[in-house]
């Protein structure tokens, strides 16, 4: 099989596509043939050295959400069989033509769904809806999506105003990405490259701020964020894409508001909180099926081009998600 990997840290162009053997399943596992690879903003982050919990070591070929059809399964796995359409969500060596992954992180796909679209179903959409839960979002308040034209953000902006929110703000750094985030719903858009940003923010918000905001994107609008909350605000923190390799420390006098801080971790919630990551899984199935999240693909690049996809989210053009097709 076709396999994508780099064996030193640099631009895109130490990708190589190389030939390997598709990967064994162990008995709890299931293969999968690749139909569609999502492409993450993280993926980049590695591949440059760059990434804020450390570089992966070399050889290194990304794990990432993965859609496609099962066509092997383990003798212990029950409940999948071959031919079903499955996500698989953080698949190791992912830039693959099959990937092999335990029965845990694979979920069948709704019918009616494209691959290309089911990749967001994986960790990428499920963070977006986790985001919202950890912050527990309610009816009637203003939620601030930083980056809503990524693959994370343009979930989360749909999925606010699915779960109550009454106004909802993205931030972006494009005439096309503002009217992009408009496009899926958001009340407001707004420039982050701007310096007055925050201002145009509170523009839209009202005097009191925002309830929620929303970050992967980290280094200064972190604490431009955090004095942009309303009493009793909360900020959820999930990332660095904005490549800051060191991020701001809070000052806890901007607290005293009755500000709110917090981190999300996927890792911890599906060790710490099993039952709200399941019901944030149920939760995103069912306002994808719905019709209230729609997912958006940016563009479907073959995977022998795996160097042009992480260009497009290097270069910040992409809009919803990119992913690789085998």
């Amino acid at each position: 099989m076709r396999i994508v990997r780099h064996h030193e840290y640099g631009p895109s162009r130490v990708l190589r596509t190389e030939k390997a053997e598709p990967p064994a399943p162990g008995p709890e596992d299931v293969l999968v043939r690749a139909e569609a690879i999502g492409v993450d903003h993280a993926d980049v982050q590695r591949r440059l050295g760059t990434f804020p919990l450390g570089a992966p070591p070399l050889p290194y070929c990304p794990s990432t959400d993965v859609a496609g059809v099962v066509v092997g399964t383990g003798d212990r796995v029950t409940g999948i069989e071959p031919g079903q359409r499955v996500v698989v969500w953080k698949a190791r060596d992912a830039y693959a033509e099959f990937v092999a992954a335990p029965a845990a992180r694979v979920l069948p796909l709704p019918d009616g769904l494209g691959f290309a679209e089911a990749t967001l179903l994986g960790s990428t959409g499920r963070i977006a809806v986790h985001l919202l839960q950890t912050a527990r979002v309610a009816a009637g308040e203003t939620v601030l999506v930083h980056a809503g034209a990524g693959a994370i953000g343009h979930i989360a902006v749909q999925a606010a105003r699915a779960l109550g929110a009454e106004r909802v703000i993205a931030t972006a750094g494009s005439p096309r990405k503002l009217d992009f985030v408009r496009a899926l719903g958001a009340d407001a858009a707004v420039d982050y490259t701007a310096p007055d940003w925050p201002a145009r923010v509170r523009d839209a918000a009202g005097p009191d701020g925002v309830d929620i905001v929303l970050d992967g994107v980290g280094g200064p609008r972190l604490l431009d964020g955090v004095r942009l909350l309303a009493p009793y605000g909360r900020l959820v923190f999930y990332g660095a894409s904005g490549g800051d390799s060191e991020q701001p420390a809070i000052p806890v006098m901007d607290l005293l508001g009755m500000r709110h801080v917090t981190g999300f971790s996927m890792p911890t919630m599906l060790r710490d909180s099993p039952a709200l990551a399941e019901e944030g899984v149920r939760l995103l199935f069912r306002l994808v099926g719905d019709g209230s999240v729609r997912p958006v693909i940016h563009e479907r690049v073959p995977l022998d081009e795996a160097a042009r996809a992480h260009d497009l989210l290097e270069q910040r053009v992409s809009m919803g998600r990119v992913v690789l097709v085998p």
